[in-house]
C-alpha cells in the first residue's frame, strides 16, 4: 500500500512533467530545518485530528489556496500523502480542487485544533 497517489505517469518516456525537475530558478530549494520542523509538526497534528475527528465523519481537511484563490479539499490519506511529498522532496504537488466534495464532510486547520485543544484540556480536568 502507498502513502500518496501513485504517479500514473511512472516510467513513461512521453511523461508531460518530466522537464520539471530540471528547472533551474523555480523558487523551490532545500528545505530549512525550521520548515522540516513545521512539516513533521503538522504531521503529527494530522494524525491526531484524523483518530479525533474521523469517526464523527469529518472526512479531512479544507485549505484555503492562496494560488487559486478556493477552498481544497483533501481527504487524510491524500493530505498526508502531499505532506510527506513536500518533506522528501522539497516541492509542493501540483494540485486541483476536489471534484464536487462536500463541503460539510471537512474541517479547517484552526477547526481541529481548536477540537483537539478541547479534547485536551477536558482530558486534564479528569
Amino acid at each position: 500500500m502507498h502513502d500518496e497517489p501513485i504517479d500514473p505517469f511512472q516510467g513513461d518516456p512521453a511523461d508531460p512533467t518530466a522537464d520539471l525537475e530540471d528547472l533551474d530558478g523555480d523558487g523551490y530549494g532545500e528545505l530549512s530545518t525550521q520548515e522540516r520542523e513545521d512539516l513533521l509538526a503538522d504531521l503529527a497534528e494530522l494524525e491526531i485530528y484524523q483518530v479525533l475527528l474521523g469517526p464523527k465523519g469529518v472526512r479531512g481537511l479544507v485549505v484555503d489556496c492562496e494560488d487559486c484563490r478556493e477552498p481544497h479539499y483533501f481527504d487524510w490519506d491524500l493530505l498526508r500523502g502531499n505532506l510527506k511529498h513536500l518533506l522528501d522532496s522539497g516541492r509542493p504537488r501540483v494540485h486541483e480542487p476536489a471534484y464536487d466534495p462536500d463541503p460539510d464532510h471537512y474541517v479547517t486547520w484552526d477547526y481541529a485544533r481548536g477540537y483537539a485543544d478541547a479534547v485536551d484540556d477536558l482530558g486534564e480536568d479528569k
